[in-house]
């Protein structure tokens, strides 16, 4: 199976993608953060960086697509992945495009190629949206403490906020489970990360592609 997890920046998507990976045994494939040559950058000066950075957010992801359809090809195991393809185009791009960040030109280069990789794209078994309000993002942001992402302000996670749910309320092309993550707190509270597997489970339970 594929499962995915999606949300705004600082929902908890990576480590909940890590605890979900060692409780389950499945492969985990995260989000190219670490090792992105444009966050930095992007966050100084976002006009300069909008469409650098979404095309290598963009390639990454089709990559870690066609590691999903390798991994399912083998039915050796199942695969968790931290954010999805579909995040790219429909929440980060789109803001980009709203804000006047990135141009109508680089834009419709974007959504041409986006469109292109959805040919060869099968979506997620499983979505996992974390809704997290933005006290919530706030607290998980500083609590990592990546330098550039420090300077983040209240308006761009608002305004993504709105397109995830407005993403999530629209989506249909899979099976979704929507966890509210404001009061949880799964690395400190092991009630807390047993609730996320109870409802887990109950979902891969009637899935025609688990195997569970």
């Amino acid at each position: 199976m594929h499962i995915a997890i999606t949300g705004n920046i600082g929902a908890g998507k990576t480590t909940l993608a890590g605890l979900l990976a060692k409780h389950y045994g499945w492969e985990v494939l995260y989000e190219a953060v670490e090792d992105n040559p444009y966050l930095a950058d992007f966050y100084d000066d976002m006009p300069r960086w909008a469409f650098n950075l979404q095309i290598f957010f963009l390639n990454s992801r089709f990559a870690q697509m066609r590691r999903v359809l390798a991994i399912a090809g083998e039915g050796s195991t199942s695969v968790i992945q931290d954010r999805t393809i579909y995040e790219d185009a429909a929440i980060f791009a789109r803001n980009l495009h709203v804000m006047g960040t990135m141009s109508e030109r680089d834009y419709h280069t974007y959504r041409n190629l986006f469109d292109n990789m959805m040919s060869l794209v099968r979506p997620p078994d499983l979505m996992i949206y974390l809704r997290a309000d933005l006290p919530k993002l706030r607290r998980q942001i500083q609590k990592r403490d990546r330098s550039f992402e420090q300077a983040i302000s209240d308006d761009y996670l608002g305004s993504l906020n709105q397109l995830y749910e407005a993403f999530i309320g629209s989506y249909q092309i899979g099976d979704l489970l929507i966890i509210d993550v404001n009061q949880l707190d799964y690395t400190e509270r092991p009630a807390d990360f047993a609730e996320i597997i109870r409802r887990i489970d109950a979902r891969l339970a009637i899935s025609p592609r688990s195997s569970r």
